[in-house]
């Protein structure tokens, strides 16, 4: 075995590609009785694998491979998310820098089904260098026409149970990207606002005004009303000529930041709330007071919101519930605008037409130009920096708006579904288990589902509209483009005009409205991913559910801590209205990879495009196991920390194994299984000692796996190899494999053990470091398959009776007491090496009754690990063990003696001569004429070489 991963891992690549690895191992195990289906999440198909997306795929290969080992049909399938923003933004870039600005939707698409198909073969080998096995030339893109199919097909159970409706109310809205968002779509950054106290007259009341606080000015055109608290104290405080109403408890906060010093105040009666009406500071139109209980709060501002139910969704819910326009003057490129939901008299100065609220220089036009007319009309009473947490774009990174338009949404309450989700997340098992919270949270909380997106790249909405523009989308239309689209793709929609696809599309014996114009709109890039369970899981026979009732359900999904937004809810809630069903049983969530600064690594780090860590960067400098065995050796269910320092501590631990597996494989250089193994009774003691030793460690790895748990299978097992094999096992037996003669019982007790080490560290350690397990187990003489992947594990159960168990307890613990007494004696230069010495060790008297029996149970020991016993019946079987002793400590002598109180070491120089062989000092060496230079053991074994 030769190190350098990073020139001979590729090479086992092409091995195993050319052998067809991957498909022996399935139809090896397709009969297995037993089967274990991890679905794979899809990453996007843009930018390079980086780091964190490694450890995503590194996780799921432990995984695969850990139940392949355990004899499970594990089939993986790989996919790809391939529409969306992302791809669309970009391509649109280079297509703009290029010139080509006003391609049409189909050169558009086409554009972007090449740049995702281009990132699909880069990132597919970028995960099979990672040692990711799978059936990497039949994954799943959401792009194949096949998938695209089934996403409508699910789609239609859903319009046919009555999930979507077309409405218009507030939604995320990129600007730069020009396009609704969902929730996943958006994240939350520290942003400065400008916060402002607004006057709002009152209507028969001179001088008096609501004051209202926003740290939105944009959305004051958009102002319909103001709403209130019916449970809090109003006060009207006058302040020089003037009278405001604000909440009580926030007088004081108002006042100091305005700088009133004498005023006065008196209460305002609830009741008198909701008569008063209130004139906009500077649109020619009247609004009411309204309770607002639930979101008006008491911790910032003044008791009074300002609505505007065309941006904000309690706005839309208030107004939706007391008769208010949804009103939101502002375009698809965020900027205000006329509308015909108010006359343009009552609507904003011409002034403001065309202003952007999108930031530039961190100032909005569509800001200023509010401040501007508040402050012509004396109606700002405070302006102040506001730092707060903010809604952006995932994929602009710039600050979204809430816009209200004429979208397509899934309603999550229709008939008690958001329950149903609730209790369908108590029947799956989630690790670790605070992510059901995580998920109920999410679910509980989130909005109606906007599922449409003014975006070309993408699954279309088949919907049409008729002549008046009322939205038409049936079930069985959905149905027909599913099976149009499976013959064409999704391009047919976007090459064809209304008319052609109507009369495509339009069911027999159709009633309804005829179709005059057709949906541009996209499904949201969720709808494809969580489609997955039934378009791949229940659509790959190799895939399919167990029980034939559910056959897009699988044993786990497997993705980072953000999915329980994402990938999980979206699966979640598109199953269970479309199937009835979860569609998995288990889900498993890791943390993220952050840098040395604890910012997350993923493609768009803090900068829009800043570059980000590539996996190819790591496996280029230390070799794909190594960077496997760094995942393994963290706690994923936490946040993982990456840095160059990391990573190398756990390539020293690498070497270590290596050179355990190195050694292990160099003493089988002779050794034939079938000829020369030893049965289990008739194996040395060390020998057994170690076999049980390495019985417990398997089972508690095979607990580690089962319970993903793969950093207390990196513990336990470079624990093991550091302590147990190397700097004991491995260090005593030198002597049986180097010195006996080659065919001694006991040379071939220790080759027995090291082959049955060696064959079942390759597979402990197979789901791992696959590419160094599979390279030893090319040596391990008489393997059972060709590739240990191809390999079924089955655990050694060795165990040691108990007397035994106790004399190897207590031979440790003498070997502790000895240990330092040996050093001691290098320090003082009476021995140089440990064979150098003998050792004398005294024992208290074994006290017997007239009929020999033992009276005195045992005595206690003293070592640096701490006190223990050591029973009288123990210390016989130490007597009978001397050699045994002599050997775990490596010295050339060793006596037992008794008559002493206490436990008692001493160190001397060993008699005899060094003999030239192997280096123990005996008294015999020389004693044979032909061999003067060696001992009498060395001389039988260069007979027997000779022979």
């Amino acid at each position: 075995m030769k190190a350098d991963l990073v020139v001979r891992e590729p090479e086992r690549l092409q091995t195993w590609e050319k052998s067809g690895l991957y498909g022996k191992i399935v139809a090896a195990r397709a009969q297995a009785g037993k089967k274990f289906v991890l679905h794979d999440g899809p990453p996007f198909a843009n930018g390079d694998v980086h780091i964190g997306t490694a450890l995503n795929k590194i996780l799921k290969d432990i995984i695969i491979k850990y139940k392949t080992l355990r004899g499970f049909s594990a089939p993986y399938i790989p996919g790809w998310d391939c529409h969306g923003l992302p791809i669309e933004f970009t391509v649109a870039q280079e297509m703009r820098k290029a010139g080509d600005s006003r391609a049409d939707a189909v050169t558009i698409r086409k554009a972007c089904d090449a740049y995702a198909r281009k990132y699909i073969d880069i990132q597919r080998v970028q995960f099979k260098r990672l040692g990711v096995l799978g059936d990497w030339e039949n994954p799943y893109l959401t792009l194949n026409k096949e998938y695209e199919a089934e996403e409508l097909r699910l789609f239609a159970n859903i319009v046919e149970k009555g999930f979507v409706y077309r409405g218009k109310k507030p939604v995320y809205w990129s600007i730069p990207c020009r396009t609704a968002l969902a929730e996943a779509e958006v994240e939350y950054k520290d942003h400065v606002s400008p916060s402002i106290y607004v006057k709002f007259p009152v209507i028969g009341q001179p001088k008096t005004f609501v004051l209202i606080w926003t740290t939105t000015p944009w959305t004051l055109p958009a102002n319909l009303a103001v709403a209130y608290n019916s449970t809090f104290p109003y006060v009207q405080v006058r302040v020089g000529d003037e009278h405001y109403i604000l909440f009580r408890g926030l007088l004081a906060t108002v006042a100091q930041k305005c700088g009133w010093t004498n005023y006065g105040e008196r209460s305002v009666p609830i009741e008198q709330l909701a008569k008063l009406q209130c004139q906009h500071p500077f649109c020619n139109r009247t609004g009411k007071l309204f309770a607002g209980d639930n979101f008006v709060t008491s911790d910032t501002g003044t008791g009074f919101v300002h609505i505007a139910p065309g941006h904000g969704l309690e706005d839309y819910q208030l107004g939706l519930s007391v008769g208010l326009p949804i009103y939101s003057p502002v375009d698809d490129d965020g900027k205000f605008a006329y509308t015909n939901d108010l006359p343009v008299e009552q609507q904003m100065p011409k002034e403001m037409i065309g202003k952007a609220i999108l930031e530039k220089h961190g100032k909005s036009d569509a800001n200023e130009a509010v401040l501007h007319e508040l402050r012509a009309r004396h109606a700002l009473l405070h302006q102040e920096n506001y730092h707060h947490s903010y809604p952006h774009c995932w994929r602009s990174k710039t600050p979204v708006i809430f816009r209200a338009m004429d979208q397509w949404f899934i309603e999550i309450d229709h008939q008690k579904f958001r329950e149903q989700a609730l209790t369908e997340i108590d029947r799956v098992k989630w690790i670790p288990d605070w992510g059901v919270n995580r998920i109920k949270s999410a679910v509980q909380s989130r909005p109606d589902w906007c599922i449409s997106r003014q975006r070309t790249w993408g699954v279309p909405i088949p919907a049409f509209y008729d002549t008046t523009g009322e939205p038409i989308l049936d079930a069985q239309i959905v149905r027909n483009a599913a099976d149009l689209i499976e013959k064409h793709g999704s391009n047919v929609w976007f090459e064809k005009n209304a008319a052609d696809l109507w009369s495509l599309l339009k069911p027999k014996g159709w009633k309804g409205a005829e179709a005059a114009n057709k949906s541009n709109d996209t499904l949201d890039v969720w709808i494809d991913s969580g489609s997955s369970s039934r378009a791949v899981i229940a659509r790959r026979k190799e895939l399919a559910g167990k029980m034939p009732a559910l056959p897009f359900q699988c044993d786990m999904y497997l993705e980072g801590s953000d999915q329980h937004r994402g990938w999980f809810q979206s699966s979640l809630l598109l199953s269970l209205a479309g199937n009835g069903a979860a569609p998995y049983r288990t889900v498993l969530t890791h943390g993220f990879m952050v840098d040395a600064d604890r910012e997350k690594i993923s493609k768009s780090k803090q900068d829009a495009y800043e570059k980000p860590q590539t996996s190819e960067a790591y496996i280029k400098k230390w070799g794909a196991d190594i960077v496997r065995l760094w995942v393994s050796s963290q706690d994923f269910r936490n946040d993982i920390i990456v840095s160059e320092e990391r990573i190398g501590k756990v390539a020293e631990t690498y070497r270590v194994i290596r050179n355990a597996l190195r050694y292990q494989l160099s003493n089988l250089y002779d050794f034939d299984p079938a000829k020369h193994s030893v049965t289990d009774d008739k194996l040395t003691g060390l020998d057994r000692w170690i076999l049980c030793e390495f019985s417990k460690l398997e089972q508690e790895v095979i607990k580690a796996y089962d319970d993903y748990e793969f950093h207390i299978a990196y513990q336990k097992v470079s624990q093991f190899v550091a302590v147990e094999l190397s700097a004991i096992y491995h260090d005593v037996i030198k002597d049986r494999l180097y010195t006996d003669p080659a065919n001694s019982h006991r040379r071939r007790s220790t080759q027995t053990t090291l082959h049955r080490l060696v064959t079942g560290l390759c597979q402990m350690l197979a789901p791992i470091l696959s590419f160094t397990a599979d390279e030893a187990w090319e040596f391990v003489p008489g393997k059972t398959a060709n590739s240990v992947h191809e390999a079924i594990w089955k655990p050694l159960y060795f165990q040691l009776a108990d007397d035994e168990s106790a004399l190897w307890s207590n031979l440790f613990l003498l070997r502790e007491l000895i240990l330092p007494e040996l050093e001691g004696a290098r320090q003082t230069k009476t021995i140089g090496k440990s064979l150098d010495a003998k050792v004398q060790l005294r024992l208290p008297e074994i006290q017997r009754n007239q009929n020999g029996e033992i009276i005195v149970e045992g005595f206690e020991v003293k070592a640096r690990n701490g006190t223990f016993s050591i029973s009288s019946y123990s210390v016989e079987l130490l007597l009978k063990n001397k050699a045994v002793l002599q050997e775990l400590v490596n010295v050339s002598a060793a006596n037992l003696s008794f008559g002493e109180k206490k436990v008692e070491v001493r160190v001397s120089k060993a008699d005899g001569q060094k003999c030239e062989r192997c280096w123990h000092w005996e008294t015999d060496v020389g004693s044979n004429p032909e061999h003067p230079t060696i001992c009498g053991r060395c001389v039988e074994a260069v007979k027997q070489f000779k022979a």
